[in-house]
């Protein structure tokens, strides 16, 4: 999770929007070094706690409907590289042949899929992802290709570090799908009207990026996730 010198971070991030980014992170890469040890040790320990739940739930999600127990999606993280993340799948197959952003009341959503969605259970998978250092636990949500391709320079400076489970725009924007519910074109009002307001919350952030504040996010996002339970 190191950051790397500056020429050797991939020239599509090389504007001077991201260099003022990447100065300060720079300088933070002894507490990189400690968030990326808490996610190995942290993520390893609950994969091994949660694995009856887990087991438990690929039963509930393979009896609800026909498809695979985990949903495989290219995402983006660190650098701007591309992975497959690990989400228990909540939508019917090929529910990706439509829009990539999901709202209220969204008929590809499974019954399974539903209740686990209203508490973030289809996102604990991304512990895997964690584990193997596609992600982190606190970081900027990742976002699909076609997406990230719609950043502002400035936004690009998000992609100095590992995508994550959990941020300050998640919880702010926990109830996006609604938002976009009565949305003509939900992809354009993503890209135009939410993905800006998202950004604002990630890229200060990375300004206040610390090990203590991600650790005091963790609790945050439970205590999120409790409220709406």
């Amino acid at each position: 999770m190191l950051i790397c010198k500056w020429k050797k971070i991939p020239e599509d991030l090389q504007n001077e929007a991201v260099y003022k980014y990447w100065l300060i992170l720079r300088k933070k890469n002894f507490s990189l070094f400690w968030k990326r040890g808490f996610d190995i040790a942290v993520s390893y320990m609950l994969l091994i706690l949660l694995a009856l739940p887990f087991l438990i739930l690929a039963i509930a999600i393979k009896a609800d409907s026909k498809g695979p127990v985990f949903y495989r999606q290219a995402r983006v993280t660190q650098y701007g590289k591309i992975f497959s993340i690990h989400k228990f799948r909540t939508m019917i197959v090929d529910a990706d042949s439509g829009s990539q952003v999901t709202v209220a009341g969204d008929d590809r959503i499974t019954r399974v899929g539903k209740k686990i969605r209203k508490i973030r259970m289809d996102e604990l998978s991304q512990l895997i992802d964690v584990f193997l250092g596609k992600m982190t636990f606190v970081g900027t949500r990742p976002e699909v290709p076609k997406y990230v391709e719609r950043y502002t320079e400035e936004m690009k400076a998000t992609l100095l570090l590992p995508a994550g489970i959990t941020s300050l725009a998640s919880i702010k924007y926990k109830d996006e799908d609604r938002l976009l519910a009565s949305a003509e074109d939900t992809d354009e009002t993503y890209v135009n009207e939410v993905l800006p307001g998202k950004m604002e919350y990630n890229l200060q952030a990375i300004r206040k990026q610390g090990f203590w504040r991600d650790i005091g996010m963790m609790f945050r996002t439970v205590g999120a996730v409790l409220r709406r339970r």
